[in-house]
């Protein structure tokens, strides 16, 4: 079974084939600029990347057109579209639905109602959705939901201190994102350390960042809310934040309530902050440089990634294993020492050494450390193939 796992953007389309007998890679590709007269189509099989320029007005034609390279007799490692079993999407907020679900027109309905809390992440996938519905209809879709590796949180977890009925009625909960980065590490840790009654502190950091509490496998508490703006401070997104200063907001810039959300969740987070970038590779230059406020912004996502981390260990009871994951927990030394600095006497040491050398799934912790610490490149895509996978199986 080939199983196309994609990840949507509004104006582009990105995708993995894998060859679900054996989970290997067989190719990756996508397009940009979809709507664009001249978009950038690309493919890579092996060590080798095949690139044209046409045009691509939608993405369903995106699709077929990365389908057309995959089949091309010369390039592609397809002998025909038909060996591609389904298309799997890695999904943010279903609403009322999580997990795995076959993509429906019921389904889609209930994706919509979640547009408001979701807005960078459900149109556009929606109006892909749509459109390959209509004009790829042999090719079933399935919707793997960022929420559902997060459905065995307990209740005192999920619920706000709002009126229960608002939160029965309108699905104002904790849902939690990031599932598949926190599925993923939470399986591959079992793997690396042979055991499944583990402790573990996920730790997703990049672009956007949550932190994961997981006991036995499973998901017990994450830093995500009922949205991706919640939780830790963002590239470019606020994180937590007091609802009650918006009014104020709002009345000193004579902004919209549409208009200021829409500023604190694309003008917030370590942008908002340091006034530099949303790339923390940028931010911390400029740190390292004397600004003060892009200091300041590292300093507020550090304390914040602490705050919660300091939380799971009191949830968990202690921890195996804390794995840093992501484009900045995987590249980031100064942020992941920063973050485990001085927690010695919660049995939290850090080898400065091996934190500086990570290539690859590396143990950075010190010998002297009761809790081992990891950094592991996360794969989401994987965990959604095996989840399109099992889904059209069942």
């Amino acid at each position: 079974m080939k199983v196309l796992v994609a990840n949507l953007g509004s104006t582009s389309f990105k995708y993995r084939l894998f060859d679900m007998t054996n989970e290997q890679q067989l190719a990756r590709g996508g397009v940009e600029r979809i709507g664009s007269p001249e978009s950038n189509c690309f493919v890579e099989i092996g060590d080798q990347r095949h690139e044209l320029v046409a045009s691509v007005p939608d993405h369903a034609v995106a699709v077929r057109q990365c389908l057309n390279q995959l089949t091309d007799s010369e390039t592609g490692c397809l002998s025909s579209a038909v060996e591609v079993a389904a298309i799997g999407f890695k999904a943010v907020h279903g609403g009322g639905i999580s997990g795995v679900q076959i993509v429906t027109a019921d389904v889609l309905a209930e994706m919509a109602t979640m547009n408001a809390v979701a807005p960078a992440h459900n149109p556009p996938y929606i109006a892909a959705m749509q459109l390959l519905a209509e004009k790829l209809p042999d090719i079933p879709l399935v919707a793997a939901f960022e929420t559902g590796f997060h459905q065995t949180i307990p209740d005192r977890h999920r619920y706000y201190a709002i009126p229960k009925n608002w939160s029965d009625d309108f699905n104002i909960k904790r849902w939690g994102f990031h599932g598949a980065s926190h599925r993923y590490i939470s399986g591959r840790i079992a793997e690396i350390l042979g055991r499944t009654d583990l402790r573990v502190i996920s730790c997703h950091l990049g672009g956007s960042s949550s932190l994961c509490a997981i006991r036995n496998c499973e998901s017990v508490s994450t830093t995500m809310g009922m949205s991706p703006q919640t939780g830790l401070p963002q590239n470019n997104r606020v994180g937590d934040f007091d609802p009650f200063a918006l009014p104020l907001i709002m009345e000193r810039t004579g902004k919209s309530l549409t208009e200021t959300l829409d500023h604190i969740a694309n003008q917030g987070g370590l942008l908002g902050i340091s006034g530099v970038s949303s790339d923390i590779r940028d931010i911390e230059e400029a740190a390292a440089n004397g600004d003060p406020n892009a200091q300041l912004a590292l300093d507020v996502y550090v304390t914040e990634i602490r705050r919660y981390l300091g939380g799971m260990l009191v949830e968990l009871g202690g921890v195996d294993a804390i794995v840093f994951t992501g484009g900045i927990g995987e590249n980031g030394a100064e942020i992941r020492a920063n973050v485990c600095r001085d927690l010695s006497d919660l049995g939290i040491e850090l080898d400065a050494t091996a934190n500086d050398q990570v290539a690859g799934e590396t143990r950075i912790n010190a010998e002297s450390s009761r809790s081992q610490i990891w950094v592991v490149p996360t794969n989401e895509e994987i965990v959604v193939a095996r989840q399109t996978k099992q889904a059209l199986e069942n």
